[in-house]
C-alpha cells in the first residue's frame, strides 16, 4: 500500500512540474504577442453580432504579466490581463458586462497550441444571472495569427464569442 501512495504521489508531482514547466511556455508564448492585431469577433448563442476588432498586446509588472486590449469601434472595450500565479497560469478578464471574472489555465496542450482557462471566482457580478464570462480558450495558429474564444452566460443563456486576430504588419 505504501508503495502504491509512493507512485501515486511521484506521478502527481511529476505531473504538477510538467504543468508548471507548461504554464512558463505558455506565458512566453503570451508574451509573443506584443504588438497590434486585427480581425474579427463574432457573438452567437445568447446574443448574436459580428463586426472588426482590433488587439494590443502588451508586457507590464518587469514581464511579469502580458496585457491584452480589445479595440471595437475605437474603444477599449475589454482588457485581459494574464500572468502567473506559482506555477498556475492565470487571467483576470476586466469584462465589458463591468465585472472582472478571475480564471485559472485548466488545459494546456502539450505543444503549447492552445490555452484553456476556467473560472475559479468573479468581482462585480451583479447577480448570478448577469452576464459573465466562464472560461477563455487561445489557439495559436501561426505566431501572425491567435483566436481567443470566450464562454459567456447571461441569464442562462450561453453564448460563444469568438475573436480571430492577425498581426498588423
Amino acid at each position: 500500500m505504501t508503495r502504491k501512495l509512493s507512485w501515486l504521489a511521484l506521478a502527481c508531482f511529476g505531473s504538477s512540474a510538467l504543468f508548471a514547466q507548461t504554464s512558463d511556455k505558455t506565458l512566453e508564448k503570451l508574451r509573443s504577442l506584443r504588438g497590434d492585431w486585427e480581425g474579427t469577433y463574432t457573438w452567437s448563442g445568447g446574443r448574436n453580432a459580428s463586426g472588426k476588432m482590433r488587439a494590443q498586446y502588451y508586457i507590464t509588472g518587469n514581464g511579469s504579466a502580458v496585457v491584452e486590449n480589445l479595440i471595437s469601434d475605437g474603444v477599449p472595450a475589454m482588457t485581459s490581463v494574464y500572468h502567473l500565479d506559482g506555477t498556475d497560469l492565470r487571467v483576470t478578464h476586466f469584462c465589458a458586462a463591468g465585472n472582472q471574472p478571475r480564471l485559472k489555465a485548466t488545459t494546456i496542450d502539450s505543444d503549447g497550441a492552445s490555452v484553456t482557462f476556467s473560472l475559479v471566482d468573479i468581482t462585480n457580478l451583479r447577480t448570478p444571472a448577469s452576464g459573465h464570462v466562464e472560461g477563455i480558450e487561445l489557439k495559436f495558429l501561426t505566431p501572425d495569427h491567435v483566436t481567443v474564444r470566450f464562454r459567456f452566460t447571461a441569464g442562462g443563456k450561453k453564448s460563444g464569442e469568438l475573436v480571430d486576430l492577425t498581426r498588423k504588419k
